[in-house]
């Protein structure tokens, strides 16, 4: 798919041997950062920045998922920034009912996009002011503006670049304002993971369909997401595509319709169809690595995981679409001072380069990807972006083989992904109606 080229310098080519090294943590460092004079806060440095020069440590305390929150992540940030960084991971649901009954918990929390409307009408989180995001101005036009390119399918439900500005009344919307309801950072499209040696190969966007998850071939060999705002979309996207069932609009799931998604789910998990429900990416990864399940929802990281233990799991590629989100980072309300300096550094140092090419060899993408890329090796750049064939092995987060030499991501580029997406992660209007549907689910 075409798309339009930055000029933007990359790193220099590098051998096989350094291609095929662990990668290193990036050269952006404090030091060099401080150097740069990275204004925010008005003009001032963060040079200057007052937990620096306080004269006593700052903890920043962040809650959110295991996707992100990577040790090797916390460590570099600390090293970067100089702040003492505790990071929370938790299950998707559990960490959305913290955040919003518990602000005062965490100073900045991050996870998926639809959990926005959650926690801004819960008064957990505060506006962010994008003059104080050194490099606001660079940030993509996917949650600006809902596209990458002029043809890409905005997709239905919370696409984020409508919940993103925060609007003169208090709500939230797309029309640009000073205050931001959150950081565009990570971000991906999802669908699930099969094991080829149980699960046949299907192609990219032709055979590979989500409708898969509720076929009687992989009865009792099939893993959901327990969680309801994601997990329910996974479900619905397979009944659609297994023509059980038609929605008249698939991000805003009626009342009635609802009623059949579950009690079709509920047959089915009591005819032992689903081999379980899993909370975590690791929790995901063993449902695959163990043998309980052949299929499962899944998020990229886990699959990287599994290709990295020498598992040929593939990632599919739907022929109905993606079920997208937008990872968002949110300032807790109950911030302020130099602790909420320090996350705004935290916010910086996110979009600065290192952490997009980290989060790149699992699987994900940043909203700054030219900075990512003068981290990235041209392999890496080209396979985990452009969509190409790997020039080499190349290695996931862990150190280890995610890719072999020859591979092409399954669904191709970045750019081509995300023009298919059918649904973004939602908090539809029948939300609160669903979650009694959803424990039914699996109390059943």
């Amino acid at each position: 798919m075409s798309h339009m080229k930055t000029t933007t310098a990359t790193a220099a080519p590098r051998t096989d041997e350094a291609v095929c090294k662990k990668p290193e943590p990036g050269a952006w460092s404090r030091r060099t950062f401080l150097r740069g004079g990275a204004a925010w806060a008005a003009g001032a440095a963060l040079g200057r920045a007052p937990f620096i020069h306080a004269g006593e440590e700052v903890t920043l305390r962040v809650l959110g998922t295991h996707v992100t929150l990577r040790e090797e992540i916390r460590r570099q940030a600390e090293r970067d920034l100089g702040l003492r960084i505790v990071f929370e991971p938790g299950g998707d649901a559990r960490v959305l009912q913290k955040a919003s009954s518990r602000p005062g918990s965490f100073d900045i929390y991050e996870q998926w996009s639809n959990s926005i409307h959650i926690l801004w009408r819960a008064g957990a989180i505060q506006p962010i002011d994008p003059s104080r995001i050194t490099l606001w101005h660079e940030v993509n036009d996917l949650t600006k503006t809902g596209r990458l390119t002029p043809d890409a399918n905005l997709g239905l439900g919370d696409a984020p670049y409508r919940l993103l500005y925060v609007q003169p009344d208090g709500t939230l919307g797309s029309a640009a304002s000073n205050g931001i309801s959150f950081l565009p950072y990570v971000h991906n499209v999802d669908s699930f993971g099969y094991d080829t040696r149980t699960v046949p190969r299907g192609e990219p966007y032709v055979t590979e369909s989500w409708s898969w998850l509720l076929d009687e071939r992989w009865h009792g060999r099939v893993a959901m997401i327990n969680d309801p705002t994601i997990g329910i979309f996974d479900a619905a996207l397979a009944a659609q595509a297994a023509g059980y069932m038609v929605f008249q609009n698939i991000g805003n799931i009626t009342r009635a319709e609802m009623e059949q998604l579950f009690a079709m789910l509920i047959e089915m998990k009591q005819d032992g169809h689903f081999a379980g429900f899993w909370n975590s990416v690791p929790e995901s990864v063993d449902y695959i690595g163990s043998g309980r399940a052949a299929i499962a929802s899944m998020f990229s990281p886990g699959a990287t995981a599994l290709n990295e233990r020498g598992i040929p799991v593939v990632y599919a590629a739907p022929r109905e679409g993606y079920r997208a989100w937008h990872g968002v980072m949110c300032l807790s309300s109950r911030t302020t001072g130099g602790v909420r300096d320090a996350a705004y550094a935290f916010m910086n140092w996110w979009l600065s380069g290192w952490p997009g090419a980290y989060v790149a060899r699992q699987g994900y993408y940043i909203s700054i990807p030219e900075r990512a890329r003068a981290h990235m090796t041209p392999a890496e750049w080209d396979y985990w972006y452009e969509g190409k064939r790997a020039a080499f092995d190349l290695r996931g987060p862990e150190g280890n083989i995610a890719v072999k030499a020859g591979e092409v991501r399954n669904g191709g580029s970045y750019w081509e992904r995300f023009s298919r997406v059918a649904v973004w992660n939602t908090v539809m209007d029948t939300y609160e109606y669903s979650l009694p549907r959803w424990n039914e689910l699996l109390l059943s």
